[in-house]
Parts: structure tokens; C-alpha cells; sequence
């Protein structure tokens, strides 16, 4: 393997942006590209590892970078969801930046346009679902303990983009209403979807910054981490074929 990281920066609405693309160099031809999208932090080095894990099972992927350059927080941070909850108050600035970040993956020598899917772990987790809403060309979409409201946006054409969320069941940010509320409107615009819930597990249940974690209901559980990360890998290489 000849593992390649290179740090991209591209355009977009209320830009630049930066982020990070991984593939293995010793693989010829184009491939299929998934695009990573980070939690309520921004762009990070765990962002990073699951970028270079996805180019070990042959794809390029890219961390995307919807705050803008050198946007970026800490837990430790008082206002640590500021630059999430302007893209919250903005669903539509949002998609576009998401959008942008897409063409970004797409435009990557290794890529094969036609085959782009996205991962997004808690905030990045609405993102996948927000490009799968809106139409943007992915296959497929995986959701790992994401937010599940809708975008206040016109809904029209059915979702093709085929999807996996992978949820914790005791998660407090989406209990089980929001949950089957997701399942119902993602029934009512014909996606093919799925869903993995995994019992005696919260919100963050991939983020291993918080195996310490004070709250139960939002903290790394290994067992969920390891089987989504697998359920993952069997959704993408079906997607992908």
C-alpha cells in the first residue's frame, strides 16, 4: 500500500475550505470516492484515520470542511456548536456547502465521479442525510449516530440515494419517535433504507475521545463502533459492486 494524504482546499459558498482526501497510490484507475463528514467540531485528525481506514479498502476519500477554513472547535470551547448551529439555522447554505465539498471529492484524479457515496458521524451523520434529501449525486449514504430532523426545504423527487443509519438505541438526541419519524419519511419518499440500532448504546458511540465519558447516553461504546464500522463496510461494498 502507498497510503497518499493530501490536504485540499476548495471553494464554495462563504468560502474557502479545507479539508483532506487519502488513497492508496498503488491502486490504477479511477475508483469510487466517499466523502467523511465530521461531527459538531469541524475537521480532525479521527476524521483523518477514517479517511485513510476507507483508502485501505481501496476507495479516495475525503474529510469535508462545511465551516470554512481554519473553522474549527474544542469540547472545551464554551461555544463549541457555534459553527454547527449557523449551518442548523440555514439548512439550504448548508446543502450547497455539502454540494461544494461533493464536487470536491469528485474532481480528485483517483475518482470516479459516477460512483461517490458519504459517511458522517453525529452533525455529519443530518449531513448525509441532508445530501440524500436534497438529491446531490451520491449512490448511498451512511449515518452513524446522526440528527434526524428534516431540512425546511421543497421536497420533491423520491430519495435515491440508498442509505444505512446506524443508530444507538439509548441515543437522547433522536429518542425513539425521532427515529421512526426518520423511518416513516424516508419510507414516504421511496428511499431504500435501512436501519442497524444497537441496544446499550448513546449518542458518540464511534468517538473514542470520550471513552471516559461522564454520560453514559453520550460516549464511545466499542461494540457498536466495531459492528457499524462493519455493517458499513458491507453496505459499501454492495453499493459499489
Amino acid at each position: 500500500m502507498a497510503l497518499v494524504r493530501q490536504t485540499l482546499v476548495y471553494q464554495g459558498p462563504g468560502g474557502p475550505f479545507e479539508g483532506v482526501a487519502a488513497w492508496d497510490d498503488a491502486v490504477s484507475g479511477p475508483r469510487a470516492g466517499v466523502l467523511v463528514l465530521p461531527n459538531v467540531l469541524g475537521a480532525k485528525d479521527a476524521d483523518v484515520e477514517k479517511a485513510e481506514d476507507l483508502a485501505q479498502l481501496g476507495y479516495v476519500a475525503l474529510v469535508a470542511d462545511v465551516y470554512g477554513q481554519g473553522k474549527r472547535t474544542a469540547m472545551s470551547d464554551p461555544a463549541y456548536a457555534r459553527y454547527m448551529d449557523e449551518l442548523n439555522a440555514d439548512r439550504a447554505l448548508l446543502r450547497d456547502r455539502l454540494a461544494a465539498s461533493l464536487d470536491a471529492l469528485a474532481g480528485l484524479a483517483p475518482v470516479d465521479r459516477d460512483r461517490l457515496a458519504a459517511i458522517g458521524f453525529c452533525f455529519g451523520g443530518k449531513c448525509v442525510l441532508d445530501m440524500a434529501r436534497a438529491g446531490l449525486p451520491i449512490l448511498g449514504g451512511v449515518s452513524f449516530h446522526g440528527v434526524y430532523d428534516r431540512p425546511n426545504l421543497p421536497e420533491a423527487a423520491p430519495i435515491t440515494a440508498k442509505l444505512l443509519i446506524c443508530h444507538g438505541w439509548d441515543d437522547p438526541l433522536c429518542p425513539p419517535d425521532a427515529t421512526v419519524g426518520l423511518a416513516e419519511e424516508l419510507t414516504a419518499r421511496g428511499a431504500d433504507w435501512q436501519l442497524h440500532a444497537y441496544g446499550h448504546a448513546g449518542h458518540a458511540f464511534t468517538d473514542r475521545s470520550r471513552v471516559q465519558s461522564k454520560n453514559p447516553a453520550i460516549a464511545f461504546e466499542p461494540k457498536a463502533d466495531h459492528r457499524s464500522w462493519q455493517a458499513m463496510t458491507t453496505f459499501l461494498a454492495e453499493l459499489f459492486g
